[in-house]
């Protein structure tokens, strides 16, 4: 098991606290959101006394570790949503990456299946990205991303009809205008209902879906030399504003593990 560092949008306690002259040391992977001072006060004292609590518990999650850098963050599109959804609420967790190419026995025993990813809430541990987001809606309902029933599915069949036109090995047979019609209808969304799925605000079903448009971006562009056309700016678009907020830069893959990710596809 190793504990990444993540600074881009963030910074861990021990940091902030010393930033502010304590003397407070405290565990360099406890991640705190890059606005905690905004959110509850400027005050040194209310600072410190706030992040010695939060400290003390935050949420723990086994996430995919990198195949190709030591200690980063590994290519699950499942794991990036949980966490996009814990920097979302703005909540402090302490990240353990886990090889599932070779499981720790630790990692086996409180998941016996050995997926990733899984979380502990109140003492036990949870696995399933959908059960997890969900949990974390409820136990934390500030701020509320839970995006309407009517609108949840949307754009939910690109991510299939991208791996069958990823692992396609002949172009007349349909698969790519399958996920051009997918990325249509959703361009069309988008169009009218933007700039995210539920409007004006982001929620749940954008921090399922960009992950998945990560990955296709970069798995296309590498094995099929494939990008989003121009004619549908929407889509286009909407990619840029969920991949530059800075919840999702500081939990995205590296490109190098999305390729390899995808390669045992791809070639088999």
């Amino acid at each position: 098991m190793s504990s990444a560092k993540i600074t881009p949008t963030a910074s861990v306690f021990s940091s902030t606290i010393k930033n502010l002259g304590f003397g407070l040391r405290l565990p360099s992977y406890t991640v705190l959101p890059s606005n905690f001072k905004q959110r509850y006060g400027c005050s040194q004292r209310r600072l410190c006394i706030m992040a010695k609590s939060l400290a003390s518990n935050p949420l723990e999650v086994c996430a995919k570790a990198s195949v190709t850098i030591p200690n980063k963050l590994g290519d699950c599109p499942f794991c990036q949503r949980v966490l996009l959804t814990m920097e979302e609420k703005q909540l402090p967790y302490d990240l353990k990456l886990v090889d599932l190419g070779n499981k720790p026995e630790w990692f086996l025993k409180i998941n016996s299946e050995g997926k990733v990813p899984v979380v502990k809430l109140d003492e036990n541990w949870v696995a399933d990205s959908d059960v997890i987001t969900q949990s974390l809606e409820e136990k934390y309902p500030d701020p509320p991303l839970k995006t309407p029933a009517e609108k949840a599915s949307i754009g939910s069949k690109i991510f299939s009809t991208f791996i069958g036109f990823l692992k396609s090995k002949d172009s007349s047979d349909g698969t790519e205008q399958a996920l051009l019609n997918e990325l249509s209808s959703f361009n069309d969304h988008i169009k009218e209902n933007g700039p995210f799925i539920n409007g004006k605000e982001i929620s749940a079903a954008d921090l399922s879906l960009g992950p998945k448009l990560h990955h296709m971006e970069i798995a296309l562009g590498h094995y099929k030399n494939w990008s989003v056309p121009d004619t549908l700016p929407f889509v286009k678009s909407y990619m840029q504003s969920v991949f530059s907020r800075d919840s999702f830069v500081k939990t995205r893959a590296l490109k190098e593990d999305v390729i390899a990710g995808w390669r045992p596809k791809v070639m088999g």
